[in-house]
């Protein structure tokens, strides 16, 4: 049977190419640098991180090719191996149009080192597609999958298809679909789903993908948070989510919250960008001139950008160094 990633936060982590000042810098399409790829990973996973997710829109899948997607996934498994996370949990994304493509990159990710895949819903046809054919068309990569999926629903690059809580339901009893993770803002559609009494949530688990929500959606019977800002600030996420397993919510968890959600708005309004020059900055991984295009380049205003951010990043900072 198959079974669902564990309950916590986990990060989307961005992908990390070669700094200008590399010997192999390539301006448009700089290469993969791994080691530094695989040197975060290890970090999130010491700071209490509960797994990572390659491949996905934070991590420029889009960008990538076959070849390169599996070199960052076998890296990256490689070193938790090393150094002493053998089995720790990796979620690869799919981003792809087609079943074939899509089950490609899945049994790919798979030989890797992944243990789930995260499959978007496919967009271009969005005028045009119905739940109807969002559903079948994830039911029949489920059925083929070399490993167990989970449903991404981000809008935002599907071109604004979005599934219905109804077709999460639907999804949730495909025994090879095991979750789900929501990229918007609808609370109340986590709530249809992470609360449903029609859905398994021993077998399914529903993760919101803004660390801004985590503590309602905690409140409603999330599993986790698939956390951007977590790539920078591990352990203030990863303490809201832990205190509120032993608590519940309290005014010091919802001050926490705070904290996260005035960071996460680098996130909103930045995206990949953000996150990239949040774990640049903070945390010293990686280089904050952005990735491949068109999005290399990193914010247009550079450190003035950046001081916008100063006191939301103060915040979680000394929150990072009290932990």
């Amino acid at each position: 049977m198959a079974t669902p990633p564990p309950r916590g936060v986990y990060v989307p982590v961005p992908t990390f190419f070669a700094s200008k000042s590399a010997s192999n810098y390539e301006a448009t399409s700089p290469p993969l640098d791994v080691e530094a790829q695989a040197a975060h990973a290890l970090s999130l996973a010491k700071a209490g991180i509960r797994g990572l997710v390659l491949l996905g829109s934070t991590g420029e899948a889009v960008h990538l090719t076959s070849a390169e997607r599996v070199e960052l996934v076998s890296g990256v498994r490689k070193e938790l191996d090393a150094k002493g996370f053998k089995n720790y949990p990796l979620l690869a994304g799919t981003a792809s149009q087609s079943v074939g493509e899509t089950l490609q990159h899945l049994q790919e990710s798979k030989d890797a080192g992944a243990q789930w895949g995260l499959v978007l819903a496919p967009g271009y046809f969005a005028a045009a597609v119905s739940q109807e054919g969002i559903a079948k068309w994830l039911e029949a990569i489920a059925e083929k999958s070399a490993m167990p999926i989970l449903v991404y629903h981000y809008p935002g690059v599907s071109n604004n298809v979005a599934l219905t809580p109804n077709t999460m339901e639907r999804l949730a009893k495909h025994p090879k679909i095991v979750g789900c993770k929501l990229s918007h803002g609808a609370i109340d559609d986590h709530i249809l789903i992470a609360s449903n009494p029609n859905i398994e949530h021993s077998k399914f688990h529903t993760f919101t993908g803004l660390g801004q929500q985590l503590l309602p959606v905690l409140s409603i019977g999330g599993a986790g948070a698939i956390d951007g800002l977590a790539a920078a600030f591990p352990k203030s996420v990863v303490k809201l989510f832990e205190d509120f397993k032993e608590t519940g919510s309290n005014a010091e968890l919802r001050e926490l919250q705070y904290k996260i959600t005035r960071g996460e708005k680098l996130v909103v309004r930045w995206g990949t960008i953000g996150i990239r020059e949040a774990v640049s900055r903070v945390a010293g991984f990686g280089d904050n001139d952005g990735g491949r295009l068109p999005l290399n380049g990193g914010f247009p205003d550079g450190d003035r950008e950046w001081e916008k951010w100063r006191g939301a990043i103060e915040a979680l900072q000394a929150v990072e160094r009290s932990l």
